[in-house]
């Protein structure tokens, strides 16, 4: 059964790793879904994906962290699909260093990403939320709407060599915290979810994926050093490092009509590890 059928999702970063897992899980489950990431060709990529999968899906390229993104992020699911009932705020990347060693960019960046890009998507959402509400108890059809931020252990445990990630996950967790407080009058729970050890570009081994990517203009390096990997990985009480589909997974438990009385919560998905 679809689970999601008729609703509308957006998520930013879907366009590989953990991003896209949550965007095809969505999908499979009923949900039309606008897919975001900064490379055209990845979100598009993801688009085709659910498409041919028989599920329903439009790409939304760009950064996240660009004047006007937000806005354009909410229109193209309202214009594609007539409304907008899940978000998932989702992209974001690492880009570390010891304090006495990180620079203003490096700490500025990672606030934009991952605090002040989710906050601009829900200030953009909230009128569409707000008319959808009163709209469905007009009807006297209550729907349940979701937002799912993500976090890591990094916001909730902190992790050294990353004050600047640490410190905007955990403006993740406050966030979340006061639009529960705020959205819940419009029927619509707002909960995150902090990951630990998951594979992806950032976390992979070296000795599985090396290089560096860009992201808007800034160079970060891909992958752990292989030693580094295995110690992480012998860390994780379930002795593995967690998958993109089991980290979506923990996502969708937040969208799901289960979790329908579920607000204001961070749940942890990583395998009982805790830095």
């Amino acid at each position: 059964m679809s689970r999601l059928a008729a609703r509308t999702a957006i998520v930013t970063g879907a366009g590989q790793g953990i991003g896209r897992s949550v965007a095809l899980k969505l999908a499979e489950e009923g949900a039309s879904v606008v897919v975001n990431d900064l490379d055209v060709g990845l979100s598009e990529s993801t688009v085709d994906e659910i498409v041919a999968a028989g599920g329903q899906a439009v790409s939304c390229a760009g950064s996240v962290t660009e004047d006007g993104f937000s806005e354009r992020f909410v229109d193209v699911a309202v214009s594609s699909f007539g409304s907008l009932d899940i978000i998932v705020n989702n992209a974001g990347y690492t880009w570390d260093s010891v304090i006495q060693n990180m620079t203003d960019e490096q700490w500025d960046a990672m606030q934009d990403v991952h605090v002040k890009a989710p906050f601009r998507i829900l200030r953009a959402a909230q009128p569409i939320i707000r008319s959808q509400a009163r709209a469905d108890a007009d009807a006297g059809r209550p729907v349940t709407r979701k937002v799912v931020n993500v976090t890591s252990i990094s916001g909730t445990d902190g992790q050294a060599g990353q004050a600047n990630y640490s410190a905007a996950k955990a403006g993740v967790v406050g966030l979340t915290l006061s639009l529960a407080k705020e959205w819940g009058r419009y029927n619509t729970t707002v909960n995150a979810v902090g990951f630990g050890f998951i594979r992806t570009r950032i976390t992979e081994s070296r000795a599985v994926q090396d290089g560096t990517f860009v992201v808007d203009g800034h160079e970060v390096k891909a992958g752990l050093p292989p030693d580094r990997f295995a110690e992480l990985e012998s860390l994780v009480p379930l002795g593995r490092a967690g998958t993109p589909e089991e980290a979506a997974g923990a996502v969708y438990l937040l969208c799901s009509p289960e979790s329908d009385y579920v607000s204001g919560e961070v749940l942890i998905c990583g395998g009982g590890y805790h830095f």
